[in-house]
């Protein structure tokens, strides 16, 4: 028998059968991005960027007919070039530059918003655009006209945001973490990704 001043060891009780799927889905996407980080990575990037759209024409700015093409392209965008692209920039950032301390966290984020971001948004109107068939006189008066507005529109969100991913998100980890956060940005990138370029203004000639 045990004694009045001894306890038995404590035994964590077992988990929720409700938080279950949740931990099977967890440890299999963790095993995904152990067997095929970039594969992964991409398709975390594809529901992200999809699932913007769709929040987009369904609930912040719905049109009459659902342009189903439009959520295609953001979705293949998240696919082919965000995730991607993501996947090796931020690898060779924290490669390039370890650790977490204060300085090194605000060196990444200055290198990301304003050396990664700009290149990221040509990237994205470039793509959109060529998917839409424009040519590329029209996707450069895209950019002209709203890469300023998708850069400092985005500091905002992605300062703050990737203070605490490179200080405190793994790598492995950190496009998941960007995609939970993008999914609302994505409201924004969708608007203006699919806001038509303002016209240049014409010049009046004096006689």
């Amino acid at each position: 028998c045990l004694s009045p001043l001894r306890h038995p060891p404590y035994r964590p009780p077992p988990p929720r059968a409700c938080a279950m799927p949740f931990r099977a889905a967890w440890a299999a996407y963790n095993r995904a991005l152990e067997s095929s980080p970039v594969l992964t990575k991409a398709c975390t990037s594809l529901v992200g960027f999809t699932v913007g759209d769709v929040l987009t024409q369904c609930f912040v700015m719905p049109e009459p007919k659902y342009d189903v093409m439009r959520t295609v392209r953001l979705g293949s965008f998240g696919f082919l070039i965000h995730g991607t692209t993501g996947h090796y920039f931020y690898s060779f950032l924290d490669s390039q530059i370890p650790g977490t301390a204060m300085r090194t966290v605000a060196t990444k984020v200055a290198i990301d918003q304003l050396v990664w971001n700009p290149i990221f948004g040509c990237m994205f109107f470039t793509y959109l655009g060529l998917a839409e068939g424009k040519s590329f006189a029209q996707i450069g008066d895209k950019i002209k006209s709203d890469l300023k507005t998708a850069v400092m529109g985005s500091w905002v969100v992605w300062i703050p945001a990737h203070i605490i991913n490179f200080r405190f998100i793994p790598t492995e980890q950190r496009l998941l973490y960007i995609n939970s956060i993008q999914i609302g940005y994505n409201v924004f990138l969708s608007i203006i990704g699919n806001k038509k370029a303002d016209e240049p203004k014409e010049e009046k000639k004096v006689e």
